[in-house]
């Protein structure tokens, strides 16, 4: 559409920006190939397209381009199947359920948090109970003076979730609150224990529950989708088996005896929600994509097909260390799960990887959301992310990568058993090598742990959280490689470990690698001196404190002229591991042991270093 301007003088249309002749597409070609020459990203052997140097590609092998120019067809409407644009015809003016977490042992305290929360903007409660944490028997006085039928709640009591739900309509009954207006979701989640624990839970249990949810607020069944995020998987990987869990709980329920339209009624998904905007937006509109797909093929009307949706920030992305940046984190992951369309959103507090939240943390959290929904508006507009080309090509090609795995995972006889055989943990496994060794090489870059960290930080002490379960996949946070390394660092008998910068020339020649050698180290929790300003090996000795490792911090040109006689000389003058800032040359200089640069594995360069450092030993 051309836009036009009319004049008040009653002269003709003008056409805006007429009379400039239309670019092609071979013409912006051309300005982004030279912009890449200068840069050094496009070389004259390059055969594509020139863009195609600035291709990115997910964990599940999905290309991200830098320009989009069409999108693929049938996305829908809100409200109508598909499903991609929201289940629920108003889109995200909705809104969305501030849905918080609670797992403090002490009931008392529990239960002052939940008041809090909910003077607080908090609208929805999430009770994570089992051993060593809150008990089915303590939901009473957890909820003592919370109105129900205002609220919703979730639980996931884990094999305490037939005496958790008891006790929440219990609960609800002492108040006098019907059955038909609480908002409930029994949490009952065998699939998900099986992850978790290696051990089925209660299929019985659970097909029992649901029975007993006959009004259209109560649900019985979670699908899933966290304890594969956590295990290191892929947004695809997540999608597939939160999708089989709710394929084998459709099997399940109509076997027990529920019609098929019932039994989808009695699921909510959970997914985590990750600082990839993008990606986040994607998985959710791909989830209700598929789960509509399913519904379909098994006879569900189209009224019941939509899939409830509960995305939780990535508990895999919180850092121990500057947890401060974890507010960034959550910020934009609670910001796509609400762009995303799903009808209830954690966000979990910046200090939850440390233990149990303070209440600073928790009112930050749910703030995060208020901000969101009453002062960006978000709720003010249906479906934001619909007609971008970017996401709607994203939301396909996930769709598409996570039906190809949940196809897999049906092949195999299901989840249960693909879960039994390994299948699951096998292939999350090899993702997560994938992303951990992005980790170690700063590719996926982790603000204040592996980039930007601050070796002077206060730590902020927090009580241990209640153990969570183990024995099935593993739980991993991105963070914990660099981690352990700066905890082993600050526990060094002899103080603060050190590396010294061996800078060569003056400062304009040495400063930008030294600065980036100081980073690197302070990653792995061990400080650095500097020589400074230098004009040969003699004045670099002069200035060498005497540590074991040292590294070498210029310019190509000086390294030419002086790496190997200031390497030679630092030998002399005791230092056993000598590094050099920069890539290796051909050949490398002598006396040179190893190299540190952008793209090295930092992890392993920082494991020798301590090692040579005497850490941990």
């Amino acid at each position: 559409m051309v836009a036009h301007s009319t004049s008040s003088g009653g002269g003709p249309d003008l056409a805006l920006a007429a009379e400039f002749p239309d670019p092609s597409r071979e013409q912006w070609q051309e300005q982004v190939a030279k912009v890449l020459r200068r840069s050094g990203l496009l070389d004259d052997e390059h055969a594509g397209a020139p863009e195609d140097v600035l291709d990115s590609t997910t964990y599940d092998g999905i290309p991200i381009h830098p320009l989009y120019t069409s999108a693929p067809a049938g996305s829908g409407l809100p409200g109508l199947a598909p499903f991609v644009r929201g289940s629920r015809p108003e889109g995200a003016t909705a809104g969305w359920e501030v849905r918080q977490l609670h797992a403090h042992p002490d009931p008392a305290e529990t239960h002052r948090e939940v008041l809090a929360d909910l003077d607080g903007g908090v609208s929805s409660l999430w009770l994570r109970l089992g051993p060593g944490g809150l008990a089915a028997d303590d939901l009473a006085d957890v909820l003592h003076g919370v109105h129900l039928d205002m609220i919703s709640v979730v639980l996931d009591a884990g094999p305490d979730t037939t005496r958790a739900a008891e006790a929440l309509l219990a609960a609800a009954a002492e108040q006098g609150v019907p059955t038909g207006a609480l908002r409930a979701t029994l949490g009952a989640d065998p699939l998900g224990e099986q992850a978790r624990t290696g051990t089925a839970g209660d299929r019985e249990a659970a097909t029992a529950l649901a029975a007993r949810c006959t009004e259209p607020g109560l649900r019985a069944l979670v699908a899933d989708g966290l304890p594969f995020h956590d295990a290191g998987g892929s947004d695809a990987q997540e999608l597939g088996c939160a999708l089989a869990a709710g394929t084998t709980y459709l099997r399940w329920l109509t076997e027990a005896g529920l019609d098929v339209a019932a039994a989808a009624g009695q699921l909510e998904f959970r997914f985590a929600a990750t600082a990839d905007q993008f990606l986040t937006i994607a998985k959710l509109r791909a989830a209700r994509r598929l789960w509509e797909q399913v519904t379909r093929t098994c006879g569900v009307p189209e009224g019941a097909r939509g899939q409830v949706q509960h995305a939780v920030t990535s508990e895999a992305m919180l850092a121990r260390r500057d947890p401060w940046v974890n507010m960034l984190r959550t910020t934009i992951a609670a910001f796509a799960a609400g762009v995303g369309g799903a009808q209830a959103v954690t966000a979990l507090p910046f200090d939850a990887a440390l233990g149990l939240p303070d209440t600073t943390a928790r009112r930050v959290a749910r703030n995060t959301q208020s901000l969101l929904l009453e002062e960006s508006h978000l709720a003010q507009v249906i479906d934001p992310a619909g007609g971008s080309w970017y996401v709607e090509s994203l939301t396909d090609e996930l769709a598409r990568a996570g039906w190809r795995w949940f196809q897999e995972i049906e092949a195999a006889g299901g989840l249960p058993a693909a879960l039994g055989s390994g299948l699951v943990a096998d292939r999350l496994d090899a993702t997560w090598q994938r992303r951990y060794s992005a980790v170690a090489h700063r590719t996926d870059p982790l603000t204040g742990v592996s980039e930007f960290p601050d070796l002077d930080e206060p730590r902020l002490p927090r009580a241990a959280a209640p153990a969570r379960p183990t024995g099935g996949l593993p739980r991993h946070r991105y963070a914990e490689p660099f981690e352990r390394l700066r905890d082993a660092a600050d526990a060094h008998p002899g103080g603060r470990p050190s590396v010294f910068l061996a800078t060569l020339g003056p400062l304009a020649a040495h400063t930008a690698r030294a600065s980036f050698t100081r980073n690197l180290l302070a990653a792995g929790g061990v400080g650095a001196t500097e020589a400074g300003p230098t004009g040969t090996a003699d004045e670099v000795v002069a200035a060498y404190p005497g540590t074991p490792v040292v590294c070498l911090c210029g310019s190509d040109a000086l390294y030419a002229e002086r790496a190997e006689e200031t390497a030679r000389a630092l030998r002399a003058a005791g230092a056993e591991h000598v590094l050099l800032a920069g890539r290796p040359g051909d050949p490398p200089p002598e006396g040179v042991d190893g190299f540190v640069f952008a793209g090295c594995d930092a992890l392993a360069v920082l494991d020798e270093v301590q090692r040579r450092l005497g850490v941990g030993a």
